[in-house]
């Protein structure tokens, strides 16, 4: 038993080889830069008054923040999963957390172009 949290995690299965658990880590925080890099792009189009459509700005807004947030709490569940994963010696789980960026991003990169053409 180990005193690291999330014990759910770190109670399972055996220490596996570091330089895995780095790359977890490594992941994880790309996925958090994402994240911030979404927080900014929201914070930009809300302070140049891009596009200058109050309501479709305040959404771009929400939406951008809104899956930034999603984005670094989903991470840190696949970094969790991952984890755990390695630790017992199962299968890696499947990957949804790009496709549901992507598919997030298409539809504000949509909504942009449809403003700004």
């Amino acid at each position: 038993m180990t005193t690291r949290q999330p014990r759910w995690v770190y109670d399972a299965g055996d220490e596996p080889d570091p330089r895995f658990t780095l790359a977890n880590e490594r992941t994880f925080l790309a996925w958090v830069r994402t994240a911030l890099a979404m927080f900014a792009g929201g914070v930009a189009l809300h302070a140049l008054d891009v596009p200058s459509t109050d309501w479709l700005r305040t959404l771009l807004v929400v939406l951008l923040i809104g899956v930034g947030g999603l984005v670094c709490l989903l991470s840190l569940v696949r970094w969790a999963r991952v984890e755990r994963a390695m630790r017992l010696r199962e299968p890696l789980p499947s990957f949804g957390l790009g496709l549901a960026m992507t598919l997030a991003l298409v539809f504000v990169a949509a909504l942009l172009v449809a403003v700004l053409v």
